[in-house]
C-alpha cells in the first residue's frame, strides 16, 4: 500500500482522485495535472490511459505516483516534476537554471516567422538568442527554418548544458553553438534576428509572484532590477550594434512594458515599424523593431 494510492486501484480511479486532490487544493487545471502526472507515473499516453483504464495500479506505479502527487500538491509545477515542456510542438528537457518555457513567448517565434516572410533573405539567415535558457526560441526557429544556423547565449554553464542536449535531442546541434557571456558580450556581427526573452520581473514584485513561478523558476532568469527593464538597457543597444541593415530584434515583454521597451529601441537607433504582438490573453507581448539600410 502506498499512501494516498492503492495497489488494488485501478488506473481511472487513480486519476479520478487525483484530481480531486488537486482540485481541493486549489491547483489549477486539476484534472490535465493528474492526466500528466498519472502517464508519467505509468509510461502511458493519452492511448495507453484509454485503453488501460481498467487495470490495477502496481505497488510500485502507486508509490511513484504518490510522490509526484506530494510534489505536484506543494505547487511544483508538473513541468519540474516531469523535466519536460512543450514548446512549438516540440519537447524541451528542463533544469534548475532554466525557465519553464510557456506559450506566451511562441509569439516571440510567431512574430520572427511573420518578419522572414515578409522581407526575405538572399542567404542562410544567422539568428541569436539572448538569455536562451533551454534553447526554446533559437531551437523553435531553426527547426522552422532549416537554412537557418544560431548562436543562444546564457550567464549560467547549466542553463547552456540544457540548452545544447535539447538542440542535440532535437536534431539541430550542427546548426546552434551557444555560449556562456551577459547578453550579448561575448558575440560578434552581423546577425539577421536577435531574439530574447530576458528576466523583465520587478525585483520587488518577484516575492508576490504564484509560488510555481517564484520558488520554482530561476530568479537570474526572473529579476528585471528595480523597474523590470535593466536587461532591455543592456541587449538592447548590444543588439543594434551586431544586427545586419534591415535585420531585426524581438523581445518579449511584460505587462504594460511595451511602449517603454519601444523606446528604448528607437534611442538605440532601430526603427519601430509595426505594434507589439499580442499573446492570447491580449497581452503585448514580442516587441520588434528593424535596424534600417542606411
Amino acid at each position: 500500500m502506498a499512501a494516498g494510492f492503492d495497489s488494488r486501484q485501478s488506473i481511472e480511479s487513480a486519476r479520478r482522485a487525483l484530481s480531486a486532490r488537486l482540485q481541493s487544493s486549489g491547483i489549477d487545471e486539476p484534472s490535465l495535472d493528474a492526466r500528466l502526472l498519472v502517464g508519467a507515473a505509468l509510461g502511458l499516453d493519452l492511448t495507453g490511459l484509454i485503453a488501460q483504464a481498467a487495470r490495477q495500479l502496481t505497488l510500485e506505479e502507486a508509490t511513484r505516483l504518490e510522490g509526484y502527487a506530494q510534489r505536484r500538491l506543494a505547487h511544483e509545477p508538473v513541468a519540474r516534476i516531469l523535466g519536460v515542456r512543450e514548446f512549438w510542438g516540440l519537447p524541451f528537457r528542463l533544469s534548475e537554471a532554466t525557465l519553464v518555457p510557456r506559450p506566451d513567448t511562441e509569439t516571440v517565434v510567431e512574430r520572427a516567422l511573420e518578419h522572414f516572410r515578409e522581407f526575405g533573405l538572399s542567404h542562410p539567415p544567422r539568428i541569436a538568442d539572448i538569455g536562451t535558457g533551454s534553447g526554446a526560441i533559437l531551437l523553435a526557429l531553426l527547426h522552422e527554418i532549416p537554412e537557418a544556423s544560431g548562436v543562444g547565449t546564457d550567464l549560467s554553464l547549466t542553463a547552456l548544458h540544457t540548452a545544447r542536449g535539447n538542440a542535440t535531442a532535437l536534431g539541430l546541434a550542427d546548426r546552434a553553438s551557444f555560449v556562456a557571456c551577459s547578453y550579448a558580450a561575448a558575440l560578434r556581427g552581423p546577425f539577421d534576428l536577435i531574439v530574447s526573452n530576458p528576466p523583465y520581473i520587478p525585483a520587488g514584485e518577484i516575492p508576490k509572484l504564484a509560488i510555481e513561478v517564484r520558488e520554482h523558476d530561476p530568479h537570474l532568469a526572473l529579476d528585471g532590477g528595480n523597474d523590470g527593464y535593466d536587461a532591455y538597457r543592456a541587449l538592447i543597444p548590444q543588439a543594434a550594434g551586431l544586427l545586419t541593415p534591415g535585420g531585426a530584434l524581438i523581445v518579449e515583454a511584460g505587462q504594460g512594458q511595451a511602449r517603454t521597451i519601444e523606446t528604448l529601441m528607437a534611442v538605440a537607433a532601430l526603427s519601430v515599424d509595426r505594434p507589439p504582438k499580442a499573446d492570447l490573453a491580449g497581452i503585448p507581448r514580442a516587441v520588434s523593431a528593424r535596424k534600417m539600410p542606411p
